[in-house]
């Protein structure tokens, strides 16, 4: 056995001794982002100096401490994307990819208007760029923070941020209405977590918790988000929200009770989980 596998194999013990369930997974992937290199190439590597030992002990020592595996590497992937993350930042998760799969699946023009509530790091604003390169694509976020690095992720793309407060949006229909009934598709992961719920360590003491917790019953800005997509949707154009798993029927419910939507649908995630509520604007 080589040196790297055996440290490779002493921090993945470390870390699932520290209750991280990917420890093998994120052992090999700090090890390859040290040697700046791909986690399936690592066999193929000579062994590296003993700088690279003493940096691979820090940053496993650092992970088993919980600090996210994407704020040591710096990125984090998404669907076909790979994001700039960080402190201060929400880092996207696997869940949200269910909700790029049905947005990329639907029969839309090319030449379309997307908004992307909420966007944090971009992720759905980049990714949904991507997939369709003609479209117009707005990311929306109240975060200062959020925003520099949705800046930094949408520089070679033609997304467009904005920095707003989606709750104050609705408040003050005058904002950005150049938006009122000409948007093709809205989607939104926002905070939805209901305050006082117990999340994971790497949540509780790394992802702001304004981009986490949504309300008394995580229903807050969800309730916005909704209002804001019948707003701004034009009739027939379609609409995704993420919401915790523990609210789908309740976030089905607010979008009926607007009598603007159809074909309100609860969706799963990759894991089965009720994740995200789908829907069609109505016409007037």
């Amino acid at each position: 056995m080589t040196p790297l596998r055996r440290a490779i194999d002493s921090a993945a013990a470390q870390l699932a001794e520290a209750g991280i369930d990917s420890a093998r997974y994120d052992a090999e992937e700090l090890a390859a982002h040290l040697v700046g290199t791909e986690r399936g190439r690592l066999t193929l590597l000579e062994t590296p100096g003993d700088e690279f030992f003493g940096r691979y002990r820090d940053i496993v020592a650092a992970r088993s401490q919980r600090v996210p595996l994407q704020h040591l590497t710096g990125t984090a992937a998404f669907g076909p994307v790979m994001l700039r993350v960080g402190p201060g930042v929400f880092i996207p998760r696997p869940e949200t990819e269910a909700i790029l799969a049905w947005a990329t699946a639907q029969p839309l023009a090319a030449r379309l208007l997307i908004v992307d509530l909420c966007t944090g790091s971009g992720a759905l604003a980049v990714a949904l760029a991507q997939h369709r390169p003609a479209a117009r694509v707005i990311g929306i976020d109240d975060s200062d923070a959020a925003l520099a690095y949705a800046r930094r992720n949408t520089e070679r793309t033609a997304v467009e941020l904005v920095r707003a407060d989606v709750t104050e949006l609705v408040s003050r229909p005058g904002l950005l209405a150049e938006l009122d009934r000409g948007v093709d598709l809205v989607v939104a992961n926002p905070p939805y977590v209901p305050d006082g719920n117990a999340v994971e360590a790497e949540v509780a003491q790394h992802d702001p918790p304004h981009a986490v917790f949504g309300g008394a019953d995580g229903m807050a800005v969800i309730a916005a988000v909704v209002r804001l997509a019948g707003r701004w949707l034009r009739p027939g154009g379609l609409f995704a929200v993420e919401h915790d798993d523990t609210t789908g029927p309740k976030t089905v419910e607010l979008i009926k009770t607007t009598g603007l939507f159809e074909d309100i649908e609860a969706r799963h995630d990759l894991a089965g989980r009720p994740r995200f509520v789908t829907a069609r604007r109505g016409e007037p």
